[in-house]
């Protein structure tokens, strides 16, 4: 079994919707080879912003519209995530959006308290693993990447839990070493593909973003890595080379026992 994953590593237009949409779907139009998924930065429609009185949509906003438009009409299924009000309360939430308008979410659990996302997002306590095509997929976000328990496998009869790890990022290129760098032991420490998408430019608080999006395998070996520009990037995993890797180093039937206490 394979997936065709399409990374959108691109800079964001600070605190603009409307302007972010139309150059995400030029960039998703452009792509002229077949994909299943398609992964958009961290908060794709606004960028990383602490405004979210003022940014934040409902589920029933134009940018969740624009998702299950463009998942029906391209046949694929679009994932990123963007500043969500819900009743009084913010999150940054991830969105898994099908063909079929069907969709799920993560709320991020772990909420950037260095820039002061604490005190305008609600954090999440749920995570979500996603399926296709025989593909179990875990679905996190930026900071989620510094807290390895909340990617751990957890130990279901020796199992792997999930196949796949996304991240979908606003991850500053000053701290670039530590992303590059968790992004490759999450993938070795777990047995599993890890996709990170982050932005590149500046922000509207003139902080650098150098990208760095990349695919990595389960033996922590870099498949595409992109520095500084603007890529869209579509490769294709296949399950017989996760399953061969697994079989030939069976690391995981010595994983300790334990269940996330939610």
């Amino acid at each position: 079994m394979s997936l065709t994953i399409t990374l959108i590593q691109t800079d964001l237009v600070w605190e603009n919707i409307d302007a972010n949409l139309i150059q995400l779907e030029q960039k998703i139009n452009s792509i002229s080879v077949r994909t299943e998924l398609i992964v958009l930065p961290e908060m794709y429609s606004t960028g990383f912003t602490m405004n979210p009185e003022k940014m934040a949509e409902t589920m029933e906003g134009k940018a969740v519209a624009w998702m299950k438009r463009l998942a029906a009409t391209k046949k694929i299924i679009l994932i990123g995530s963007l500043a969500i009000k819900e009743g009084e309360s913010y999150f940054n939430r991830l969105i898994w959006m099908l063909p079929n308008g069907q969709f799920s979410c993560y709320d991020k659990r772990h909420l950037f308290a260095f820039s002061g996302e604490d005190n305008h997002y609600m954090a999440g306590n749920q995570r979500l693993i996603a399926q296709a095509k025989g593909w179990k997929i875990n679905l996190q976000i930026c900071y989620d990447l510094r807290f390895p328990v909340w990617a751990r496998q957890q130990s279901i009869e020796k199992k792997a839990e999930y196949d796949l790890l996304i991240y979908v990022a606003n991850w500053p290129e000053k701290r670039s070493h530590a992303w590059k760098s968790l992004l490759m032991a999450r993938a070795i420490e777990n047995q599993c593909y890890v996709v990170g998408v982050n932005r590149v430019g500046n922000d509207g608080n003139s902080i650098y973003h150098s990208g760095d999006s990349t695919v990595i395998n389960p033996l922590g070996e870099i498949l595409f890595a992109e520095k500084d520009k603007e890529a869209v990037f579509t490769i294709t995993l296949k399950k017989e080379d996760l399953n061969s890797i697994r079989n030939q180093f069976p690391f995981l039937k010595d994983a300790d026992d334990f269940l996330i206490r939610r």
